[in-house]
């Protein structure tokens, strides 16, 4: 009876509240639709881009929300356009270029994920391969020239539509052409990030380049060196515990999959995503309560976990509101931005003489 008239009043007060949206298309759905569980506070307190607005309609979607695509199409395009980033970080003088009609499905993923436009990337080609292939080679992994694999590389990885690969090139980087870097529009700097992310892309599991190749190549003493040292790896695992005979279970190809990302296939089980240990959070509310259990899903709005009782239970993230992520492979994903190719193949080699 008190969740219900809890409820009633935060609905009551939402629904006051959602009058101060600016008055324009679209407001009335925004209202009736996402009303119906948010307070307004919610809404009027983001500012974001067509594309994290996007993300948080995709996301309350799945989670239940009730509206056909034109209706979800319209909240987008209302939120978008009246509720942008509070800091807009367009460049003055950028040059304008068409894109392509994006829908929900381009619109979903993390908030930080960069969604490659295929035409931008089909421009940042003719970018690269007038400026940056001879260096940087044919699929931006770098040649013997002393060119950096980019698809490694951490400038890239964290770019964002040309916020770190912009600074960087903005130094003056040479070019094939002779032109320095400084030189390319904002315009090209996007393209050109747009091509590099589909590079880094086609890397992946399901992409063209993926082919199993020789991952033997490291030095196994410089492995367990690496394992018991600089890696840290010996604080969670044990070659006589864990890992013993780890080699005679496993293929090169699947130990170093294992190794690079254990969150995806765990150590000790055959099938893909079996024994993966949950990511589990500690939410402490505003009045001190305490809940723990396992993270079920997280947002700027949300966190829901799953307790030791098996009880559902989600809590509206806001002032006074804390939230512990405790992620048992946040030592793994830290280790992507450290080690290096020869570590990781070092690593393997040592692995693979645990038979």
């Amino acid at each position: 009876m008190r969740v219900t008239k809890v409820l009633l009043l935060a609905l009551c007060a939402g629904a006051i509240v959602y009058g101060q949206l600016p008055d324009a298309p679209g407001r009335d759905t925004v209202k009736r639709v996402c009303g119906a569980c948010h307070p307004a506070e919610v809404v009027l307190a983001k500012g974001m881009t067509r594309e994290q607005w996007g993300s948080i309609v995709s996301n309350m979607i799945s989670r239940g929300a009730k509206g056909t695509d034109a209706e979800f199409a319209q909240i987008i395009d209302y939120l978008s356009t009246n509720l942008p980033p509070k800091a807009p970080a367009a460049t003055a003088g950028a040059a304008k270029r068409p894109r392509r009609p994006s829908n929900l499905i381009d619109e979903a993923g993390a908030a930080d994920k960069q969604i490659v436009d295929e035409e931008a990337a089909a421009r940042g080609s003719a970018i690269y391969k007038a400026q940056c292939v001879s260096c940087h080679g044919e699929q931006a992994r770098g040649t013997a020239k002393d060119g950096t694999d980019l698809v490694r590389s951490l400038i890239v990885l964290e770019d964002r539509n040309g916020s770190k690969l912009g600074p960087f090139l903005a130094k003056g980087h040479p070019m094939q052409s002779g032109a320095a870097s400084s030189s390319l529009t904002q315009a090209q700097i996007e393209d050109l990030s747009n091509y590099l992310k589909q590079e880094v892309d086609n890397t992946l599991r399901t992409g063209p380049y993926n082919k199993v190749l020789n991952v033997l190549t490291g030095d196994p003493k410089a492995g367990e060196a690496f394992f018991n040292g600089a890696g840290h790896c010996n604080q969670c695992h044990s070659p006589t515990g864990d890992l013993a005979h780890i080699a005679s279970r496993y293929d090169p190809p699947t130990l170093q999959l294992k190794t690079v990302f254990p969150q995806t296939v765990a150590f000790g089980r055959h099938s893909m995503g079996a024994g993966r240990k949950p990511v589990t959070v500690t939410v402490t509310t505003a009045s001190g309560e305490k809940a723990e259990g396992e993270l079920i899903e997280m947002d700027d709005f949300n966190v829901s976990l799953r307790d030791k009782d098996g009880q559902y239970r989600s809590f509206a993230r806001g002032p006074g509101v804390t939230v512990e992520k405790h992620d048992p492979y946040e030592a793994h994903e830290k280790l992507l931005d450290q080690y290096t190719d020869k570590e990781i193949h070092d690593v393997v080699a040592y692995l693979e003489t645990l038979k």
